[in-house]
């Protein structure tokens, strides 16, 4: 019985990678826990992100660690395990949302939910709550654009890695983002209208 505990102190120690190997060779997928303990709750909040649902998001975290699980031995190394994981998780959410169409309606939800306010309450609402603003725009937007804000300005990922996630070259990486700002600007152009 003690053999075992110190056994599973010792696997908590072990790096993504090596972790991976050992289920990969020695078939020890009870080790699969300690990934998912590791990484569901940054999945489960770049999901909600993404859907703004805590259900959904909850949902599409189970199914992402399932495919994980089963794509593990398809695993290469290249990238860290976690880039690997970000790139299933966002290329999971944006089939989500795609197959899903009526999420990306709901920025009409909050425009109207806007107009039917006094002047005075969307100002207010508008300087106090950029948050607020900023989840209107990305849900406007489309899911890759919407995925590459959130990575660089939420997650804070470096161009490098969003480069591994989307895995594209750098320039590419800089002009994806690059569209998706403008984008998102000239989304809020048009919402500031709406509401001026």
């Amino acid at each position: 019985r003690k053999s075992h505990h110190i056994q599973k102190s010792i696997d908590v120690n072990l790096s993504d990678e090596e972790i991976i190997e050992i289920i990969k060779n020695d078939k020890k997928t009870d080790l699969f826990s300690i990934l998912f303990d590791r990484y569901s709750k940054k999945v489960y909040h770049t999901c909600l992100s993404m859907v703004n649902s805590t259900d959904i998001a909850e949902d599409l975290s189970h199914d992402i660690f399932l495919k994980v699980f089963l794509s593990l031995q398809k695993y290469d190394g290249k990238a860290s395990f976690s880039t690997w994981l970000y790139r299933i998780t966002s290329n999971f959410c944006i089939d989500y949302i795609r197959k899903n169409k009526r999420l990306s309606n709901k920025i009409e939800d909050y425009t109207y939910e806007m107009e039917s306010r006094s002047e005075e309450e969307n100002e207010k609402e508008l300087l106090s709550s950029k948050a607020e603003l900023l989840k209107i725009i990305l849900n406007g937007l489309d899911p890759e654009d919407k995925m590459i804000l959130l990575m660089k300005y939420q997650e804070d990922m470096s161009i490098k890695n969003i480069m591994q996630v989307f895995n594209i070259s750098e320039s590419a990486t800089k002009m994806r983002l690059k569209r998706a700002k403008a984008k998102a600007i000239n989304l809020k152009t048009v919402l500031n209208k709406g509401n001026g």
